[in-house]
């Protein structure tokens, strides 16, 4: 049996220290690369909106290609991958996770 999956791609801000949780985006995806792909969009549409200093792991992250396959393959096999950013009051978690099917 050939299991194959969707994606489930979701933005999610969590503001001050109650940490209350506003979504920000959501997106399904069919493959692996479309997910990536809009992963890295919104860390970049996170990062335009932060200062330098936050933001500078996003910049590192979306340059680095090697954490780009291990994403990638960590999704082929099922896994859950997340992006983490924070600034002084806020933390946004940019994830995409598999919704599996048995085929």
């Amino acid at each position: 049996m050939l299991t194959l999956f969707n994606y489930w791609c979701e933005a999610v801000a969590h503001v001050g220290e109650s940490g209350s949780a506003h979504l920000l985006s959501t997106q399904p995806a069919s493959t692996p690369r479309l997910a990536l792909r809009w992963l890295r969009g919104r860390v970049r549409d996170v990062a335009d909106q932060l200062d330098s200093a936050p933001a500078r792991p996003a910049s590192h992250w979306l340059e680095d290609q090697v954490e780009h396959e291990r994403a990638l393959s960590a999704l082929a096999a099922g896994e859950t991958y997340a992006f983490i950013l924070a600034d002084d009051t806020t933390r946004y978690v940019l994830s995409v996770r598999p919704i599996g099917t048995a085929r």
